[in-house]
């Protein structure tokens, strides 16, 4: 079956620096480079972008954005975007691949800690701080230029991120605060890890070692949203990214989030997104978008 949205490698997109785990660039040499890739796609390693000019706009899993100067989003792999740039754009633009901390960390998934890496979409985008842009632009040029040195580019890259969380939340946590802030990233990571066969909140509490009343009130009152909807949301983000992939049959797509029938998968899912997933497959088209 041939797949409707392809995913790109880090060899497809590289400059002649690029050594096979980290790669910076310049953003309006690699959109020079890369300008045929309008269509949307994903790809098969983390990815993010500063702009520091440009106008048009950004889509990232069926959410689109304005483009700003000093805006930044992160990619994690398998996301699907596409873009619509304007004007005379520039910044950075780094990817690098899923095990580039694996020897450098002892918890690789320490990373999950860090905002942007939630795999929520609101989280991923933001405007960096006017205070910080001087020292973000400074990591972003010594990462460019010594990439070929794989350590620092590590440490480098995870000094940026920690500049980048602090400018965006720079209270100071109480030991309260701080552990339901774990508590909320350690939710989001295994959602992600199990949103196939666990659906219900008191899984997760249980996993997590707290009441599930504890896990709501948590969910509701750092994002607004129960713990039950963050799972539902995560089960229909992955139905629709199936149905623009590939083609497949929406009884397949029940059977592969592990849906008793079809029947309840398109009860589910029109629930949640006013239509059918048929009709939404039939609505979406994402060579039109953003």
């Amino acid at each position: 079956m041939a797949s409707r949205i392809p995913i790109i490698e880090q060899c497809t997109v590289s400059n002649s620096l690029h050594q096979g785990d980290i790669m910076v660039e310049d953003l309006a040499g690699y959109l020079a480079r890369n300008k045929n890739l309008i269509f949307p796609h994903r790809h098969n390693f983390y990815h993010f972008l500063l702009f520091t000019q440009g106008q048009g706009k950004h889509s990232i899993d069926f959410e689109t954005f304005q483009v700003e100067p000093w805006q930044i989003y992160f990619m994690s792999p398998g996301q699907i975007h596409t873009w619509d740039f304007e004007g005379d754009v520039d910044g950075y633009v780094v990817n690098f691949d899923q095990d580039l901390f694996k020897n450098l960390l002892v918890r690789p998934e320490y990373m999950h800690a860090f905002s942007f890496f939630s795999g929520l979409v609101k989280d991923e985008v933001f405007v960096v701080k006017e205070e910080e842009r001087t020292a973000v632009l400074t990591i972003f040029s010594r990462l460019q230029q010594n990439q070929r040195d794989l350590e620092f580019a590590k440490i480098s890259l995870l000094y940026l991120f920690h500049v980048l969380e602090k400018q965006r939340d720079p209270r100071s946590f109480d030991k309260g605060t701080l552990y339901n802030h774990t508590l909320l990233r350690n939710f989001l990571t295994l959602i992600e890890a199990h949103y196939r066969k666990l659906r219900l909140p008191k899984e997760y509490a249980a996993l997590l070692y707290i009441t599930p009343n504890h896990l709501n009130a948590l969910c509701k009152e750092a994002l607004g949203v129960s713990a039950g909807e963050l799972i539902r949301k995560r089960v229909l983000l992955e139905a629709k990214r199936l149905l623009v992939i590939q083609d497949y049959a929406v009884a397949d797509i029940a059977y592969e989030l592990n849906f008793n029938d079809n029947s309840y998968f398109t009860k589910f899912f029109k629930k949640l997104e006013g239509q059918t997933p048929e009709e939404f497959r039939k609505n979406t088209d994402l060579k039109k978008q953003p």
